[in-house]
């Protein structure tokens, strides 16, 4: 069984090929995260929703023209990676491109489910190509299964939008955090997840210089990848002690989900969490937060009525002020 389809983006042929290689685009529109090593025999990892990542590698690649790649998923023994095969054809026509895309190598049923997966990405694609923005992606807002790992994978989702909305301008601002200004609690959160990443085996490399979102995702994907990998049971040497990797995993999620509420809240930006996702996030707070952490690593827990929405919750427990409470 064969999937194809071909829709039309206002952009020139150049402009589409990046958006569907480069992985700060393909994080608008298809992907949570993104590795890609874009070179005829390179590989590629792409979480597509939490839970959820799509491996395989390129076998023909002409900018601006056409790209080849095969196509699995990762643990998945019905169609593992490398088992069919992805062809998107470009081509310049007035006032845009054509983006056609053929998926190879399916069954029945799997032609099915990726014809449902396909047209749902496509069309943010299309919107992304004309509007600039295709929107938070909603398949990606509450995992199934909800775990330690899916949480913050969807945790990053909501972590990026928030970061792709910061600028230079923003640096210097204050933010929820005592003493952090944005550029501070960047590079907090970078060493948080660099940390994580280390203990895992991952050297995560830097990008100083980078846009926030970039930094960050970057730094997130590989992480991600590596405790997918290494997987939540056992300990992991933080450095300062050992910790179970679940409590690590824990932690990677409130810095994720929290300091978005922090970075949106000192820019003015408007924060999307599921509640259901911002309930688990709260669960795994009270699991990790003791007493003991309060006035170290994290403030007082402030009031806010028990009827508030978890994510308010969520940051009083962490020891913000939430507004108008």
């Amino acid at each position: 069984m064969t999937f194809n389809k071909t829709v039309f983006l206002p952009v020139d042929p150049d402009a589409a090929f990046a958006l569907i290689t480069e992985p700060e685009r393909l994080r608008r529109w298809k992907t949570v995260a993104a590795r890609v090593d874009l070179r005829v025999g390179g590989d590629y990892r792409w979480t597509i929703t939490p839970g959820h990542s799509a491996m395989g590698s390129f076998t023909e690649i002409e900018p601006g023209k056409r790209i080849v790649y095969t196509w699995g998923w990762e643990g998945d023994a019905g169609l593992p990676p490398g088992a069919s095969t992805v062809t998107v054809n470009l081509e310049a026509v007035d006032g845009g491109t054509t983006v056609q895309l053929i998926h190879e190598g399916l069954n029945e049923q799997q032609e099915a489910s990726h014809a449902e997966g396909w047209n749902h990405f496509l069309e943010r694609l299309v919107l992304l190509a004309a509007n600039g923005d295709a929107g938070p992606d909603e398949w990606a807002a509450v995992p199934d299964p909800m775990n330690e790992l899916t949480s913050a994978e969807a945790a990053l989702a909501v972590a990026q939008r928030v970061l792709r909305g910061l600028n230079e301008s923003h640096l210097a601002l204050p933010t929820p955090c005592a003493d952090f200004t944005v550029a501070a609690l960047l590079d907090h959160l970078f060493g948080s997840i660099a940390s994580i990443g280390k203990s895992l085996g991952v050297t995560v490399a830097d990008q100083p210089g980078g846009s926030a979102e970039v930094r960050i995702a970057d730094a997130a994907q590989a992480t991600l990848e590596a405790f997918r990998a290494n997987g939540t049971e056992g300990t992991l040497d933080m450095g300062f002690a050992e910790l179970p990797a679940t409590l690590v995993a824990n932690i990677l999620n409130l810095e994720l989900v929290v300091h978005a509420w922090d970075f949106a809240t000192a820019t003015g930006q408007e924060l999307t969490v599921a509640p259901a996702l911002s309930d688990y996030v709260l669960g795994l707070a009270r699991n990790t937060i003791s007493p003991q952490m309060r006035g170290k690593s994290f403030a007082a827990e402030t009031l806010v009525d028990e009827s508030s929405a978890s994510m308010e919750r969520l940051v009083a427990f962490t020891g913000r002020q939430v507004a108008g409470i």
